[in-house]
């Protein structure tokens, strides 16, 4: 059998082991000096280390470089960097975020020489014992045999000798298997010491998975008709450009930006689709941000005024800001009567020593965040008005004594119509300017007042300015020396006027030298009255909305008066203690006015409750030398705006005290409408009127 000639073989090698020895150990203690001598091998040496430790003779090749002392004790040194010269450096992604390939920025530098999948998994995992679990293989089992497996590894050169010995035993080997399957052996794979054992956070990995952007395919066939409607389309849009062209235009500079309007039309037909929906949308993004304002505005009552008796407040809501037009001033404000949340702002310069450029803005309570439209101009803006039936077209006053109107509904930031030196150009800046009703032959015109004395009527004919000279102011009584001794009247500048809103032919004119002249379209050569309103300019001048004797006029000697334009002397005078800017009267009562002024405060009276004294005076500027410059009522919400020298707009909401109605009696109707409003200014008239003046009236 080949156990028994296995058995011999082992015990011929033993005998001639014990031979060679001079004691033969018993079979145990072999195993030990086995053990002993495999760990001695580590650190002995072996015979030939006498050879290994001569000296050895070095053969040079004949071919080999003959290197100097100094070039070879020169150091070369070579860095060796982990970035793989043969990796990629172009490579590109799809970016779904914008639609394009990207290059990618980081480039893997790891270099994979080999791999090779395996299938093997260490005895002691989960895995293992799961399938070992699952084919019914005992873990005592698979313990003694790897444990046999380890011993015979360690001891491969004694090998013989413990098979000899294990014969021997017979019985004992299988008790000496047991008990050394049950002693723990040490990890073969990462064996540390335990005192350098740390615990290692697991690898955690995270993905995220998004859904891509949704795709459409498109697919559309070219017909014969399809494409001659297309060039039909074209041709028509060439004839429209060949016509705007045509057209004879003021100065060269304009000429040149209807080209490139024209050429800019083709190029944004794509962005005007897109236009009316992101301007929706930058809308409700500013609403949903400044939703608290917009709150107070619709729905904020102050509950205090039920505690004072008379006096308001004015409550700050949106602030209107444009960067490019930080540094200019205020200079004009006007709401327009169709859009009743839009109005236009005119930028420019009261410092004379300070004119560059000026900019027109329009703004909408919508949108605080950024004007609607933008109109830089060469000069600054003085004045401005909006038409009334026809809110697209705009009249703007300039420093420079032009006049132009914008229309817009054009798609360029230049006038349609603009005043020149050919056609009666003023030759001072242009104070104010106000829209009148259509002439004769339906033509729009406007006036307006400068500081070299005309009042000029501009009328829209075709596509120029035609002007006309109203009346020439003059000083009365000042005489000036001419050529040859003749006698010439010196002339007055006008700052301010306002046309009467029930009498078309009547006006009233303030000027530089504080005077108010009460003039009428059919008379140029003389004035029906003139009042001695002012010691410096009238800065405003303006009649009421309701009764039909009284204006008001404000002048920078810090009064505001309020007159009957039958009594030359003031009905109402009001010291306000700084030079006042604007003065407006309010919509909704004739009793009603407003007033800012140039140490950054906002005056308030209402005559039918406190005929001496504002209801409301508060300061609404944030630094203090900030001045205000104008001041305008909505047409119909209950709101201001005001402007001061630093570019800025400020809306302020009136509370119930500054807006007071009649109180509504039990069983009896409030009485409403303009008859009303006259009644009660006529009322307060009469107190101050004297008695001659009421027998004459």
């Amino acid at each position: 059998m080949p156990l028994k000639a296995g058995t011999q073989k082992s015990k011929q090698v033993s005998s001639q082991a014990a031979s060679q020895s001079v004691k033969a150990p018993p079979p145990k203690q072999a195993k030990a000096a086995s053990k002993k001598k495999d760990d001695d091998d580590t650190t002995e040496m072996g015979d030939g280390t006498e050879e290994w430790m001569q000296g050895k003779t070095l053969f040079k090749p004949s071919d080999q470089l003959e290197l100097t002392e100094v070039e070879l004790k020169e150091e070369i040194t070579r860095i060796l960097t982990a970035n793989n010269p043969h990796a990629p450096q172009n490579i590109v992604r799809y970016s779904f975020k914008e639609r394009a390939y990207k290059p990618i920025s980081n480039v893997d530098q790891l270099a994979i020489h080999f791999s090779l999948d395996g299938n093997m998994l260490h005895k002691d995992s989960d895995e293992a014992r799961r399938q070992a679990a699952k084919m019914g293989i005992s873990e005592r089992t698979t313990t003694t045999e790897t444990s046999t497996g380890e011993t015979e590894e360690r001891t491969e050169a004694p090998a013989s000798m413990e098979e000899a010995g294990e014969v021997e035993e017979g019985g004992r080997g299988g008790d000496s298997r047991k008990g050394k399957s049950e002693q723990k052996i040490t990890n073969q794979f990462n064996f540390s010491e335990r005192a350098s054992q740390t615990l290692n956070n697991p690898l955690k990995e995270r993905e995220s998975q998004t859904e891509p952007p949704p795709r459409a395919n498109f697919s559309a066939s070219a017909n014969q008709w399809e494409i001659y409607d297309s060039y039909v389309d074209d041709l028509a849009k060439q004839e429209r450009n060949k016509e705007k062209q045509k057209a004879p235009p003021t100065k060269k500079e304009d000429d040149k930006s209807k080209k490139k309007i024209t050429s800019i039309e083709t190029q944004s037909d794509d962005i005007s689709k897109v236009a009316k929906s992101s301007k929706i949308i930058e809308r409700m993004v500013n609403q949903n941000t400044f939703d608290d304002i917009a709150q107070d505005f619709k729905y904020f009552q102050d509950a205090s005024d039920e505690f004072r008796e008379q006096d308001g407040t004015l409550l700050p809501l949106w602030k209107f800001q444009y960067d490019k037009a930080k540094r200019l001033a205020v200079t004009a404000l006007c709401w327009s009567q169709t859009y009743k949340d839009m109005y236009a702002v005119g930028h420019g310069s009261y410092d004379f020593t300070k004119q560059s450029r000026g900019m027109l803005l329009f703004y909408t309570l919508k949108n605080s965040t950024f004007p609607e439209f933008i109109f830089p101009t060469n000069s600054g803006v003085m004045c401005l008005d909006i038409h009334k039936v026809h809110p697209y077209l705009v009249a703007v006053g300039f420093y420079d004594g032009c006049v132009a109107v914008y229309n817009l509904k054009e798609g360029g930031v230049q006038p349609v119509f603009k005043s020149t030196a050919k056609c009666g150009k003023h030759t001072d800046p242009v104070w104010q300017v106000k829209w009148q009703k259509d002439d004769m032959d339906n033509n729009q015109n406007f006036f307006s007042v400068s500081s070299d004395g005309r009042v000029v009527s501009w009328t829209l004919v075709k596509n120029e300015l035609v002007y006309t000279d109203i009346i020439k102011l003059s000083v009365d009584g000042a005489l000036m020396d001419g050529p040859e001794g003749m006698q010439l009247h010196t002339t007055a500048c006008g700052t301010s006027f306002d046309f009467h809103k029930q009498t078309d032919y009547l006006f009233l004119v303030g000027t530089e030298e504080g005077k108010i002249h009460k003039c009428s379209k059919a008379y140029s050569s003389q004035f029906l009255e003139t009042y001695q309103a002012h010691n410096m300019a009238v800065d405003a001048v303006r009649w009421n909305h309701f009764h039909p004797k009284v204006f008001i006029s404000c002048s920078s000697d810090w009064t505001v008066k309020i007159w009957d334009h039958t009594i030359k002397t003031p009905m109402f005078t009001f010291d306000l203690n700084a030079a006042v800017g604007d003065v407006a009267w309010a919509p909704y009562s004739s009793t009603v006015f407003a007033a800012v002024t140039t140490d950054g405060k906002v005056h308030v009276f209402d005559l039918s409750v406190n005929k001496y004294e504002a209801i409301c005076e508060q300061l609404v500027v944030a630094k203090k030398k900030t001045k205000l410059t104008h001041i305008e009522f909505n047409p119909v919400h209950p709101i201001i705006i005001v402007g001061d020298d630093r570019g800025y707009v400020t809306s302020l909401k009136l509370s119930p005290n500054l807006r007071r109605q009649p109180k509504e009696k039990k069983g009896q109707e409030v009485p409403k409408g303009p008859e009303v409003e006259v009644a009660k200014m006529e009322k307060l008239l009469n107190l101050l009127r004297e008695p001659e003046s009421l027998d004459k009236k």
